[in-house]
């Protein structure tokens, strides 16, 4: 088997998967056993570095959005985001996920320079940037300078549903083009999108299943779609919580060997959302590594879990669960099993 050869289902089947609420159990015991073939009991952990607030987007959805001016905003400095990585390392983490909203504030010799110091400091952990939509350059920059992966939801492959979460000149291409570009690189690539995001159909969640299979991502992140106060989208409901547990498992029957997240969202809508996300096919978590102080700022939606807790404790909390739900967290870099076997030879 192989990453690129995901399992093909038609669509008939898709939508069937998708509506079924009946169908989780059955879903999850397949998803379930298809991760513990490949991946078995492993967990990989991230270690969330969440630097800035600053947006330069006005995302209706978001709760960091460009026009809230109800957030506290916040920028870390290099060595503040230098520090999150290295107590990170200390605590066992191996990989470290740079995060924050489109800032230009960041160029990308500002970039360059932190994944850089990050990747001398540590040269055995893998860096992973969530940045937005950058040139061809800038992305080109961040890779030779270091950086491994790149996360960026598409959130929306219907370009009329696109157009009902954003303002321009947001443009549903560039965003495709930016994904693209990234696989074009050489990043290990993260798509994904957000489960009853308002005006969603299910003929919208089977576009995005068909990008992501023509994308071919190493990482897929999905997690129901939860209301900021702050925004225009304020009185549209939180998305379902089952639905995104069945989207996660049918993530993974469609991509066998994808690294799929058990996402903060999930375990904002349940207390027991991220372990219930593992048992559906999930295999990653990322705890906050970000400063204390600063992590209620980075609100992209009400009542985030875990603002409060320093990194340690986050840590030794989620090794606990994890292991009550039958699996395992590992100090590893966590590649995409395929990007292991190129690593080690």
């Amino acid at each position: 088997m192989n990453l690129k050869n995901t399992t093909y289902y038609s669509d008939d089947t898709l939508r069937d998967w998708i509506e079924n609420e009946n169908l989780n159990d059955e879903l999850a015991d397949r998803a379930d056993s298809i991760r513990k073939e490949i991946y078995g009991d492993k967990v990989y952990v991230r270690g969330l570095i969440e630097f800035s607030n600053y947006c330069k987007n006005d995302c209706y959805y978001c709760g960091i959005r460009k026009s809230n001016k109800n957030v506290d905003r916040y920028r870390l400095t290099k060595e503040e985001i230098i520090g999150c990585a290295d107590i990170g390392q200390q605590l066992g983490f191996r990989t470290f996920v740079m995060q924050s909203g489109e800032d230009p504030y960041f160029t990308d010799d500002m970039i360059v320079d932190i994944v850089s110091t990050i990747n001398a400091n540590h040269p055995d952990c893998a860096i992973t940037l969530s940045l937005g939509e950058r040139p061809y350059e800038s992305y080109k920059k961040f890779y030779d300078a270091g950086a491994d992966r790149y996360l960026l939801r598409q959130e929306t492959s219907d370009e009329k549903h696109y157009k009902k979460l954003h303002p321009e000149p947001m443009s549903f291409a560039n965003r495709r083009r930016s994904l693209m570009d990234l696989k074009e690189i050489g990043f290990q690539v993260g798509g994904g999108f957000m489960v009853d995001s308002p005006y969603q159909t299910t003929d919208d969640i089977i576009k995005d299943l068909r990008f992501l299979q023509e994308l071919e991502p190493d990482m897929i992140g999905i997690g129901p779609y939860l209301t900021s106060h702050d925004t225009p989208f304020k009185d549209f409901p939180n998305g379902s919580y089952t639905k995104s547990l069945r989207l996660v498992s049918i993530l993974r029957i469609l991509f066998p060997y994808a690294l799929i997240p058990a996402t903060t969202s999930l375990g904002t809508i349940n207390p027991l959302g991220r372990e219930m996300g593992l048992k559906a096919g999930a295999n990653v978590l990322m705890p906050n590594l970000s400063p204390t102080m600063y992590r209620k700022s980075y609100s992209l939606y009400d009542n985030k879990i875990c603002t409060g807790d320093e990194a340690a404790e986050c840590q030794a909390c989620l090794s606990m669960r994890v292991d009550r739900a039958g699996y395992q967290i590992v100090t590893d870099r966590g590649d995409v099993i395929t990007r292991q076997a190129e690593i080690e030879f």
